[in-house]
């Protein structure tokens, strides 16, 4: 799963390496202000796909399987509804999006182009979201590894051929990922109908059950919410970071990206406990989900403390993969320091959310994030940037990391959590 994770966010980061190298910085910005966009649009569908594994994880983990099956049909169908009716809001409303945060005019053309032909392509990209999530619900992280790869290495050849050969700009960034991402879920529904026993997509006797729609909403829509919160906040943010001109935009997008790979794993490592979490609690199995989380809080911190010092001593380097422009270099390698000194939060953050959504207490998570974010983090953000300059956008992120830890650590020794559980446990009547 963490290699899954990391090839993923390969895409955004081959793009922006490309196109800040090949197309200019104005690109370069363009392709990162499109990002907190893209993730707002999509974050509430993917928090309701994220309900249907761990509701896959709980039915395959007391061998219903029966209703495995149900819930595929459904969170498929769910995902290509959402995808049309997010292209289409999209590309209505792009460019009054730009405008609300503040985007640099000599940005906004190129941002528009990558947005909306990036859009087009969200059924697909909900299609393998949706394919990796119930593989990953049954604890298949292979499969899914293996068709990453596959859309990598094509996404490079096509942003290759796209921009470098053709001299498409940035759309042909946009082209390049819409395609990888339907090769990537087209050849693995063609694999799956043909090699799993449980997983095979017939569109002729596929169903769509409301009863597990709504166990995958309930559990779902809190982390839907939750990632919603985070993708406005992250919108609210690079408005202020588009206040301080393209030099900081492109700046903070490149930053991101590299922060965002350095981070993945431990995003991983929670999203593998949720499953695991979720399959022993549907076994009756609750002192070995513990033991999981002991593990995970310790491989990721590990894991943390490794990413800390590597980004600290590559960080200028791996910037210069992305621009040549000693601007944004500078900025950018502020971000890193200060962000990158403070991953072993984020890991232990990350940990503990794991554990809750997979016993299915996903409402504390979000109202953690919420408060995390919307009463620390932005409000510092502002305060901070006005005495600070850009730097003070920096300086807010691990104060709110702090904030969720706290909380999070406050909620799991009370053991609330462990009443969620969809599958009626020994001596309960639910």
């Amino acid at each position: 799963m963490v290699l899954g994770s990391l090839f993923q966010n390969l895409y955004s980061i081959i793009d922006s390496i490309i196109v800040g190298n090949v197309i200019g910085k104005e690109a370069l910005a363009a392709v990162a202000a499109s990002f907190p966009i893209i993730f707002t649009l999509i974050s509430l569908v993917i928090g309701v796909g994220s309900g249907a594994s761990t509701v896959v994880s709980q039915y395959f983990g007391a061998k219903d399987y029966s209703s495995v099956k149900k819930t595929i049909d459904t969170i498929y169908i769910f995902f290509l509804i959402a995808g049309i009716i997010i292209a289409i809001i999209g590309n209505l409303f792009s460019e009054e999006i730009f405008r609300l945060l503040r985007l640099p005019e000599e940005v906004m053309p190129d941002a528009l182009t990558y947005l909306n032909i990036y859009l087009l392509g969200m059924i697909f990209f909900f299609g393998f979201n949706g394919t990796t999530s119930v593989l990953r619900g049954m604890g298949d992280s292979k499969t899914p590894l293996r068709f990453m790869i596959i859309a990598v290495v094509n996404n490079i050849i096509l942003d290759l051929l796209f921009i470098v050969v053709f001299k498409w700009g940035i759309a042909g960034a946009a082209w390049a990922t819409i395609i990888a991402h339907a090769g990537a879920f087209i050849s693995a529904a063609l694999y799956l109908n043909r090699t799993h026993t449980i997983i095979r997509f017939r569109i002729r006797n596929i169903n769509f059950d409301r009863e597990i729609f709504k166990s995958c909403v309930r559990i779902g829509l809190p982390t839907g919410l939750q990632q919603s919160a985070v993708a406005l906040g992250m919108m609210f943010i690079m408005g202020i970071v588009n206040s301080f001109g393209t030099n900081a935009t492109a700046a903070y997008g490149v930053a991101m990206r590299i922060d965002s790979f350095a981070k993945m794993p431990a995003m991983t490592f929670s999203s593998a406990l949720s499953s695991f979490v979720g399959q022993n609690l549907g076994a009756f199995k609750e002192d070995r989900a513990k033991k999981g989380f002991k593990s995970t809080l310790i491989i990721s911190g590990v894991y943390c403390i490794i990413a800390t010092i590597l980004i600290v001593l590559t960080g200028e380097f791996l910037m210069r993969l992305f621009t040549p422009d000693e601007a944004v270099i500078q900025i950018g390698m502020d971000y890193l320091i200060i962000v990158s000194s403070f991953y072993i939060l984020f890991s232990m953050m990350f940990s503990f959310y794991g554990v809750l959504r997979g016993a299915g207490a996903t409402l504390i998570p979000m109202l953690i994030t919420i408060l995390s974010l919307w009463v620390i983090r932005i409000p510092l953000t502002e305060i901070l940037s006005n005495k600070m300059g850009v730097n003070g956008i920096f300086w807010a992120l691990p104060v709110s990391w702090l904030i969720g830890v706290v909380c999070a650590w406050i909620y799991y020794l009370k053991g609330n959590w462990k009443d969620n559980v969809i599958i009626p446990q020994p001596g309960n009547s639910k």
